[in-house]
């Protein structure tokens, strides 16, 4: 079973542990690598999307910035702690960060001069918001669209995926279809999105997690078994993240997935030896797509 894990949360953003309690449940695990990747998301009037309500309830607003200060603040302390976790554990610790991908110069500009103050190891790339005519939708706004609303903002989604895919920036995609969760994107007509994603992540090579979040609500990982196929087909690397939130679900699942990717014809992993060079490509120049 893979013996390492990369896409976790703490307290602070939107996790309900900290960073040494996370720490010591890897250790007790035997996993020879954790990685903290918080949520990197910054848009200006991102606190003006439908969702916010609810995430102040739910008590997610840490992960929603307006501004880069703003997150650089967030993220600063929590590094600092990670670094001091360092010098205690034999367990190699890695900072990183989930980031939603925003394709304009003013968000490029800002984010790069977030990396060369924080430093991350490794950025994983996500989409938990469409930004589409003006206007920002959380994933889960989609199910309060009207059909018309949600076949443009799905249709943008996938295009999210692939604009995040070519910019260059990340070491891997994270929960490729992530309106599911919201009970979109499940028809047989999406199949040519995720086709053309697949084969943008497989140009750019950029790897793709299995994440085994969804299984908490009995249901299949994200991917798809459908793009779990895809996956395959293209030979694209991947590896298994459970998305922890809290330390009870560090590596929760990962047997279930390893057997469902080994019955998509999956065999290209990234292996735990190569996490000590890390792909990242933050120098790249970067066009607006």
């Amino acid at each position: 079973m893979q013996n390492f894990s990369l896409h976790t949360h703490t307290i602070g953003f939107d996790g309900r542990n900290t960073e040494e309690e996370m720490l010591q449940k890897a250790e007790k695990l035997g996993l020879k690598t954790i990685g903290f990747s918080n949520h990197f998301i910054v848009y200006p009037t991102i606190k003006e999307s439908k969702m916010y309500q609810y995430a102040l309830k739910g008590g997610y607003d840490a992960i929603y910035a307006s501004s880069f200060v703003e997150v650089i603040n967030r993220f600063r302390p929590h590094y600092a702690k990670i670094d001091k976790l360092r010098e205690k554990t034999n367990v190699k610790i890695l900072k990183g960060m989930e980031v939603d991908f925003f394709p304009s110069q003013e968000w490029w500009n800002g984010f790069q001069a977030a990396l060369k103050i924080l430093k991350p190891d490794y950025l994983i790339g996500s989409a938990h918001f469409i930004e589409y005519n003006n206007t920002l939708y959380n994933t889960h706004d989609l199910k309060n669209a009207s059909y018309d609303e949600q076949q443009k903002l799905l249709h943008q989604y996938w295009q999210n995926e692939r604009n995040a895919a070519s910019c260059g920036l990340f070491d891997f995609m994270a929960h490729l279809d992530l309106p599911k969760k919201v009970g979109l994107g499940l028809e047989s007509q999406w199949q040519e999105e995720e086709q053309k994603t697949i084969a943008t992540i497989k140009e750019n090579n950029v790897k793709v997690e299995l994440n085994t979040s969804f299984f908490k609500f009995g249901a299949e990982p994200y991917p798809s078994p459908r793009i779990m196929k895809l996956l395959a087909e293209y030979n694209v690397p991947v590896l298994i993240s459970d998305d922890a939130h809290d330390s009870k679900r560090l590596t929760d699942h990962f047997e279930q997935t390893e057997q469902m990717a080994k019955d998509c014809g999956i065999k290209n992993y990234w292996k735990p030896l190569n996490i000590d060079v890390l792909n990242l490509k933050k120098q790249r120049d970067f066009s607006i797509i």
